[in-house]
């Protein structure tokens, strides 16, 4: 399938997914939420993906929040779905019904705990990809899939008509450099802390997980950086900066992003599924030290911040578990 232009946007949020205090999808938090962060400035959103929790959603709540985010959406934003699989054959089963759910793109993690070799990584990839006629983004995260996705494989990867893009968490930019010079792939950040840094050297847009907090800076960054404007984007990465240490180096992104929204009255509950657990007291300590920090973000006012570490506590069991098949 031939796409023209970038079909996912620039500015997309990997996002958390709203729970109740027993753990269960938090539907009318998902849909405010979403609406929440595209009024901000996003134009994508990232749902099921590893700060969606993908790994403990079972399918069915998987399919139901790309219904939920493109009828939110209203073609305000792209829906793309994450996660995936570590089982090529379950992989290719969701990205067919999230493509009949009607998600605009999907985004592929590089098979997690199996750690297979380049060719099988390859092979991955290249039948998920045959599997749909939507676009679809690499995301490359060796620190969590055990294995990266290896420049050679890449640039035989980026052949496939419908593997259009990759989301970079290995924070390589000398490798970013030589596959945007070798290919017409298109990068997307995928570290917060370095979202300018890889806009700089040509990538398109970032899947930000603090812009589930803030998303309306990283609106500012990227439409400054596609006019040039190289002092306001440097001056709206350095605001963020805090923020993107209270949310990046504690916890898990997903924990502390919904500790920090709850703490602003933006979600209901703080509460995570297990193994995930809410901060501990030192932890929620950390983050609360450097929200203090925050000054002039747009959309991340911290002069009501009411952090709630007992709400936070713990991790939940949902009634039905995730599955693997």
């Amino acid at each position: 399938m031939t796409h023209t232009g970038n079909p996912f946007g620039q500015v997309l949020v990997a996002l958390v997914t709203p729970m109740t205090a027993d753990g269960e999808v938090d539907w009318p938090a998902v849909e405010k939420h979403i609406d929440d962060v595209i009024n901000a400035g996003a134009d994508g959103i990232v749902v099921t993906g590893t700060t969606g929790e993908t790994s403990t959603l079972t399918d069915p709540e998987k399919l139901k929040l790309v219904e939920v985010g493109k009828d939110v959406a209203a073609g305000r934003a792209k829906i793309i779905t994450g996660g995936g699989s570590n089982e090529t054959a379950h992989a290719i089963e969701l990205y067919k019904a999230s493509e009949k759910a009607g998600a605009d793109g999907i985004m592929i993690v590089t098979p997690y705990y199996n750690k297979p070799t380049q060719a099988g990584i390859l092979t991955h990839f290249r039948l998920v990809a045959d599997a749909t006629d939507l676009p679809v983004i690499l995301y490359d995260i060796p620190g969590r899939t055990g294995v990266p996705i290896k420049y050679e494989t890449i640039l035989r990867l980026a052949k496939h008509p419908n593997i259009l893009a990759i989301k970079d968490a290995k924070g390589d930019f000398s490798e970013v450099s030589r596959v945007l010079n070798q290919t017409d792939l298109m990068y997307f950040s995928g570290d917060d802390a370095n979202v300018l840094p890889h806009l700089a050297i040509g990538a398109a847009g970032l899947i930000g997980v603090t812009a589930n907090v803030a998303a309306a800076p990283y609106r500012v960054i990227v439409d400054a950086v596609n006019r040039g404007d190289l002092k306001a984007a440097t001056a709206a990465h350095q605001q963020l900066e805090p923020l993107v240490r209270a949310v990046m180096t504690h916890v898990p992104g997903t924990v502390s992003a919904k500790y920090i929204l709850h703490g602003l009255g933006r979600i209901s509950s703080p509460r995570v599924r297990l193994p995930l657990v809410g901060p501990e007291e030192w932890e929620a300590a950390a983050i609360e030290d450097e929200l203090a920090l925050v000054t002039g973000v747009d959309g991340a006012d911290f002069s009501n911040f009411r952090p709630d570490r007992n709400a936070a506590a713990g991790g939940a069991l949902p009634k039905v578990h995730g599955t693997t098949r």
